[in-house]
Parts: C-alpha cells; sequence; structure tokens
C-alpha cells in the first residue's frame, strides 16, 4: 500500500469537512489556502457559488510583505476582514482548508479576527467547521499512528516467529542426523555379529570335519 502524502492527508479532511460544511448569505465561508511563498483567503457564498471578497500575498498592495511568513499571513487576515466589514460581513465560518490550526494559518485567522470579524459571536460558535477538522485531523493522524503501529507490531512477530522457526529447524536437523547415525551403529552392530555369527559357522564346521577325520582313520 502506497504511502499517503500530507498532501492528500490533507485534501482527504477537507473533502469530508465540505461535505458537512458550506458557506451561507448570513455566515459565508473564510477559505484559506497556501503555498511555499505565498498565502490566499476568499470569502465564499456556497449557496451562490460566488466568492464575496478576497485577499492573497500576490496582490500588488500587499506584497510589502511575503506570503511565506507570519508577518504576510497577518497583513493578509487583516485585509480580508477590512474588505469583508466593508462589504458588510461581519459573520464568517473558517474554513482552514484541512490545513492544521498553526503556523501561518493560525496567524491569518487571528488577524482576521482581531480585525473585527465574528467579533460579537459566541465563544466558538463561529468555528464549527474549523473544530470539526480538528477533530478530523486528530482521527486521521490517529489512523495513521494505528496503522503504523500495526505494521511494526506485524513485522516484530515476523520476526520472532522466524527466530523461534530457526531453533526448530535446527533441533529438528540435530534429531534427524542423531537418528540416521543411530541406524548407521545399528547397521554395523548387525553386520560384525552376522560376520561373527558366520565365522563361528565356519569354526564349527572345520571342527567337526576334522572330527569326522579323525574317527575314519581310527576305523581303519
Amino acid at each position: 500500500m502506497a504511502k499517503k502524502s500530507r498532501g492528500n492527508i490533507r485534501k482527504a479532511i477537507h473533502g469530508r469537512i465540505r461535505l458537512k460544511v458550506s458557506g451561507t448569505e448570513e455566515r459565508p465561508r473564510l477559505a484559506v489556502y497556501r503555498s511555499t511563498n505565498h498565502i490566499y483567503a476568499q470569502i465564499i457564498d456556497d449557496g451562490k457559488g460566488t466568492t464575496l471578497v478576497a485577499a492573497s500575498s500576490v496582490e500588488k498592495d500587499l506584497k510589502d510583505k511575503s506570503g511565506g511568513n507570519i508577518e504576510g499571513a497577518k497583513t493578509v487576515g487583516k485585509a480580508i476582514a477590512e474588505r469583508a466589514i466593508n462589504a458588510g460581513i461581519e459573520q464568517v465560518v473558517f474554513d482552514r482548508g484541512g490545513y492544521v490550526y498553526h503556523g501561518r494559518v493560525k496567524a491569518l485567522i487571528d488577524a482576521s479576527r482581531e480585525a473585527g470579524l465574528n467579533k460579537d459571536s459566541s465563544n466558538g460558535a463561529s468555528d464549527t467547521a474549523e473544530t470539526k477538522e480538528k477533530k478530523a485531523d486528530t482521527e486521521e493522524l490517529k489512523k495513521e499512528d494505528t496503522k503504523k503501529e500495526a505494521k511494526t507490531t506485524k513485522s516484530e512477530k515476523s520476526d520472532a516467529a522466524a527466530k523461534e522457526e530457526k531453533p526448530e529447524k535446527k533441533d529438528k536437523k540435530s534429531k534427524e542426523k542423531a537418528e540416521k547415525k543411530a541406524e548407521s551403529e545399528e547397521e554395523t552392530e548387525e553386520k560384525a555379529k552376522s560376520k561373527k555369527e558366520s565365522k563361528e559357522k565356519t569354526q564349527e564346521t572345520e571342527v567337526k570335519e576334522s572330527d569326522d577325520s579323525k574317527e575314519g582313520d581310527d576305523e581303519q
């Protein structure tokens, strides 16, 4: 089985979350995407399939800060929040795109909150998608760890079985060798016994013939 890359895991997590979470007209979705050198944010109304506002580090006005670092992400987060508020959007549901809530992604989302998004929302209510993604991240990582542990355990069991099998094979060979040696010794003993018996018979015959010969001489 091919090993999954972090990118594939992220896409799988995001795909499952997107089946359950979507932006509405009242609370559109703030989606985040990051590459090596840039970071992007869009506020989307999934019901209409339209992007309401967007901001990214590739824009000319935001190029002063690199999108590949924390400061650049904060700048983009602040910009997306200001544009959203100017468009009449104050409540959003955060969609981290399957990324771990850390580094640039965290900086962007935190900056958008500080700039006014979800300011009056109840504790954690606006971050439903984020919470679900965190749980999905954890579950996916647990599954990967479980697979690794199972693979390691299987390998260890296989090694242990191989180690146990070797002594068994060795014992079996030793036993077979001992049996062959015993058989060989028995055959040797039987041959020696047969040879001895044959020699004794020959001697008895010679003695008998000698006795018969003497008797004949005496009669004469």
